[in-house]
């Protein structure tokens, strides 16, 4: 999204997609993005894209995941998402018990820089209030995150 207009983010609105340079640097693609926005205009590279209607969460998770969950309700994701075990998930970092929890059980985990912006739904970019993650399972969820050269990965 070059060009556009930039504003802090708006607490109440779990609306953050993540920026096509992520996908651009992975160069993965993925089977599923589990938390897609209603009207999937992400850089997403997935062959199927769960949505609110479709509640991801509730959804057989199959292969290579994409998950950037809403924030305001990460546990229950990040819950599922390690039960899988395979993908890659862009959290915000958290005294939450679930970010010790992914801390702990993650094949790799990247910082991305404090510079790091999402695209919104309105053409804005926005950054939130704390430091962004992207962690890895499963062994081409580790290697795709180590070759990005998006960061240094633990």
């Amino acid at each position: 999204m070059t060009g556009s207009r930039q504003r802090k983010g708006n607490p109440k609105n779990d609306e953050f997609y993540t920026p096509k340079f992520i996908f651009d640097a992975l160069n993965l693609h993925f089977d599923v993005d589990v938390a897609s926005p209603e009207h999937n205009s992400t850089n997403v590279p997935a062959t199927i894209k769960h949505t609110k209607l479709q509640d991801g969460l509730m959804q057989d998770w199959q292969g290579l995941i994409w998950m950037n969950p809403p924030f305001s309700k990460a546990e229950p994701w990040v819950n599922k998402f390690i039960e899988h075990g395979n993908g890659i998930a862009l959290l915000p970092t958290s005294k939450a018990k679930w970010f010790s929890k992914i801390w702990l059980t993650a094949k790799g985990i990247l910082l991305l820089p404090s510079n790091f912006k999402f695209d919104k739904p309105d053409d804005f970019r926005s950054d939130i209030f704390m430091p962004t993650v992207l962690c890895a399972f499963g062994d081409v969820a580790n290697a795709a995150l180590k070759q990005s050269n998006l960061g240094m990965v633990r």
